[in-house]
């Protein structure tokens, strides 16, 4: 028919089978591409996908070891650990902070300070990181959150061990605190050995033997579901809790000690002679750690950092005052070495002289004490045969044997912070002051006083060194260390820090001097001696705050509280054979017989005696 196309069937199969192949071809490449990607995933790459996938549903959880207990060394703790509730919250897993804080305060009390805390350290650490956000939840809180626990995403409620004070503020200066863990903590520790811990200690034993108490993490592997909770737990690896340690301290004779101080601001540490164990180490005021576990808010630490009184100041370790008389039984032991005779008189007419119509140097007592020798001198706390034997030793004589008693150096206790004093010397002083040393300097350091400062720890550690025949033992708080696993107690031996270089002859001068200050009726200790049924070897001092000028004289009547002298006093029994030494430190408390030696009979007769009543002794 005309105007009809007639198709041509072979040509249009041709193109099509053409497209066909074409088509064909691409499939197959497509197909290929994705089974070589498949195999690539599923294969070559498939130990770091099956990774992925597992921590989406796999998480490992650190888990927190068991902070050791600190006991004394009767077993009494004082630091232990009680279970609390707590709310913590993973930042990573929360959408709306402000709106969960909000729900979240509707169920359970949170304040300013809570949150305050809270956001601060979520700054300071990863946001993959369990942050608390308030802990000792009461029981009501904790059920309330518990039945509505479903709403908060990477929010959790846990039942942890929480660090106590029993004993609150009695050794708190000792024992110390933990606190939560801080940036800059985290700049000094091994940030994997603390995976999982939000405390560390920050002062005393806690901080000192950190490493003993924190024990080693654990770690759980748990599946999760899409809200972070956990479903169940895959494995485990169980923490190793740390380790409990016993102190040389006795708390009821702390106790002891830090009532016999009462309202004065002071120290009082014993010490075992023959091994150098502390066994008591007050210092008042104090303060309630407990407060500092989870973080004490500005304005309460602003009270305790701003008091007049100083509580956060631990005196007994760091508190530097001048020794006043409490020096005269060593500088009387220098004088013994140096060749000077025992029974050598020196007349005290009430103040000494360097020169014809120099300067006087005052005595205590007016009318001076007359002809004197060493005994006499100690007994009665002549201040004139102690400038004229300084004169006469000098200042070079003076530093070299007095170090050895361990002033002017840390004794090295286990407890961080500790003040070395002062042990004036030349070169000190050419050194810091850029000026010579004078005459006179070298004589009122000769009764304590001027340049020389010493810790309550460093007199109470020289005074054991008396007691025990002039060998000093290293001053040392932790008796043994014990495996919470094994029960299995490792003591820690005593240190002697030197060799003896005393002579006996000279040792039993100064001592039987010692004895005479509570036990005859010229002692300046006499009253503390009276009806005791041991014997007491001491010596009272009494060290200026202010100075005096030449031609006045102290009225404590007229002077401020705050700067009337301070009151020492030492002591160490039963004299025949010393089980305690004792340093007492009682600032603005006027004289060391009156104020401090009652302190310190206090402390002994309880450490001798223990509950028993006082006896009198046999004169015989």
């Amino acid at each position: 028919m005309p105007g009809l196309e007639i198709k041509d069937v072979f040509s249009e199969t041709r193109v099509f089978t053409a497209r066909s192949i074409v088509t064909g071809v691409l499939l197959l490449v497509l197909i290929g591409i994705l089974l070589a990607r498949l195999f690539y995933l599923q294969v070559i790459e498939y130990d770091r996908y099956s990774t992925l996938s597992k921590n989406n549903r796999i998480s490992v959880v650190p888990r927190a070891p068991v902070r050791g207990i600190i006991f004394d060394r009767n077993g009494i703790p004082l630091a232990r650990n009680i279970p609390s509730y707590t709310l913590e919250v993973v930042p990573d897993q929360v959408k709306d902070m402000d709106n969960l804080l909000d729900e979240l305060g509707k169920l359970v009390k949170l304040t300013e300070y809570d949150l305050k805390l809270f956001y601060r350290d979520v700054k300071r650490n990863a946001q993959f990181n369990t942050i608390i956000l308030r802990s000792r939840l009461t029981d009501v809180e904790a059920a309330r959150f518990a039945v509505n626990r479903y709403r908060f995403k990477g929010v959790d409620l846990r039942a942890r061990l929480e660090r106590n004070y029993p004993k609150k503020e009695s050794a708190a200066h000792v024992v110390g605190y933990v606190g939560r863990i801080s940036s800059r903590d985290l700049e000094r520790v091994d940030k994997e050995k603390y995976r999982g811990i939000n405390f560390l200690g920050k002062t005393g034993i806690e901080s000192y033997y950190e490493d003993l108490l924190r024990g080693e993490i654990g770690f759980d592997q748990v599946e999760t579901n899409a809200h972070g909770r956990v479903v169940r737990t895959i494995s485990s690896t169980p923490s190793v809790p740390g380790k409990n340690i016993y102190l040389t301290l006795d708390s009821e004779l702390q106790r002891v000690a830090e009532q016999a101080l009462g309202d004065f601001r002071g120290a009082v540490v014993a010490i075992k002679p023959s091994t150098g164990e502390i066994l008591a180490f007050a210092s008042t005021p104090s303060y309630d750690p407990n407060a500092f576990i989870n973080g004490i808010s500005t304005a309460d630490y602003a009270v305790l950092r701003d008091s007049p009184d100083k509580p956060l100041l631990n005196r007994a370790l760091r508190g530097r005052y001048p020794p006043g008389s409490t020096i005269k039984p060593f500088m009387g032991l220098l004088g013994l070495k140096s060749g000077i005779s025992p029974v050598k008189k020196t007349y005290c007419p009430g103040y000494y002289r360097l020169t014809k119509g120099g300067r006087k140097f005052r005595d205590w007592k007016r009318g001076g004490h007359g002809s004197v020798n060493l005994h006499d001198a100690i007994v009665q706390s002549c201040d004139v045969y102690f400038y004229d034997l300084a004169d006469r030793l000098g200042i070079d004589y003076m530093h070299e044997y007095l170090a050895l008693f361990g002033f002017g150096t840390k004794t090295g206790i286990d407890l961080n912070g500790e003040s070395s004093g002062l042990l004036p010397s030349r070169e000190w002083k050419r050194a810091t002051r850029n000026q010579p040393w004078y005459r006179g300097e070298t004589v009122i350091a000769g009764i304590g006083q001027g340049y020389v400062l010493v810790t309550p720890l460093q007199l109470a550690s020289a005074t054991s060194a008396l007691a025990n025949n002039g060998i000093r033992m290293k001053p040392y708080l932790l008796l043994s260390e014990e495996d919470a696993l094994l029960a299995r107690k490792k003591r820690n031996e005593p240190v002697k820090l030197n060799s003896k270089i005393w002579r006996d002859k000279d040792l039993a001068v100064v001592k039987q001097a010692m004895i005479d200050v509570t036990d005859t009726p010229q002692g300046t200790a006499r009253r503390i001696g009276i009806n005791s049924p041991y014997k007491i070897a001491a010596k009272t001092g009494t060290a200026q705050v202010i100075g005096i000028k030449e031609n006045e004289h102290y009225k404590e009547s007229e002077v401020a509280l705050r700067n009337r002298d301070h009151a020492l006093f030492i002591a160490y029994a039963p004299a025949e054979k010393p089980e305690i030494a004792v340093a007492v430190i009682a600032e603005n408390g006027g004289h060391g017989g009156s104020t401090a030696g009652p302190i310190a009979r206090k402390v002994i007769d309880f450490y001798l005696l223990g509950k028993k009543p006082k006896q009198k002794r046999d004169p015989s």
